[in-house]
């Protein structure tokens, strides 16, 4: 009667350990069969990481030259001693030197080479007594009031070096006119002469052109 009772116990445990086995089967498959699949899939999630982590950096041109001079692979300079040094800036200097004058020739050559209408005219030199030269201008007359005073505008007009662009500029100075000749409007030429008043350093010389 014993042995009775105890086989179906036996005969009921037999059947899950046999259920059992085929769940760990599907198990094993299933856990063979994800590695394979994300396998597959790891290089491209990788770059994509990657691509994400490590945009292009945007870089000034100036730091590019600079990073591809540090990449370059030169060799060292030697030591220089102070005389070396001296002798070489003396050499970049006359260096520079030559190519200034260089340039600075060239640019007179173009100057005389231009039309004469573009030319100012030169203004011609006044005999004065005593040493030194005097300098010499020519301008409008702007205002006549003042005894013995006039105001003469200086008009300059000159070439920019660099744009080639005509740059126009004025100044007044006050000149003495001991017989009061000249008016407003008037084409005048004065010289330069000793402190006469506070503010006179000019003298009339001539009257070039009346005023209409």
């Amino acid at each position: 009667m014993i042995e009775e009772q105890e086989n179906p116990q036996a005969e009921a445990e037999e059947p899950t350990a046999e259920a059992e086995a085929p769940v760990e089967e599907a198990a094993d498959e299933a856990a063979e069969d994800a590695p394979a699949a994300e396998g597959d899939d790891a290089p491209e999630a990788a770059a994509a990481e990657t691509t994400e982590a490590e945009p292009e950096e945007a870089l000034h041109p100036k730091e590019r030259r600079r990073r591809a001079r540090s990449q370059r692979a030169g060799e060292a300079r030697p030591q220089r001693g102070p005389e070396e040094r001296t002798a070489e800036r003396a050499a970049r200097r006359q260096t520079n030197a030559r190519e200034r004058r260089a340039w600075r020739a060239k640019q007179r050559e173009k100057r005389a080479a231009r039309p004469e209408a573009t030319q100012p005219a030169a203004i011609p030199a006044v005999e004065t007594e005593g040493t030194g030269r005097k300098r010499v201008r020519q301008g409008v007359v702007v205002s006549a009031k003042p005894d013995k005073t006039i105001t003469v505008r200086i008009d300059t007009a000159h070439r920019h070096r660099t744009y080639k662009k005509i740059v126009r500029s004025s100044t007044t100075l006050r000149a003495h006119d001991e017989r009061n000749e000249a008016n407003e409007g008037d084409m005048v030429r004065v010289i330069e002469s000793r402190p006469i008043s506070r503010s006179k350093r000019w003298r009339l010389v001539e009257i070039l052109e009346r005023a209409r």
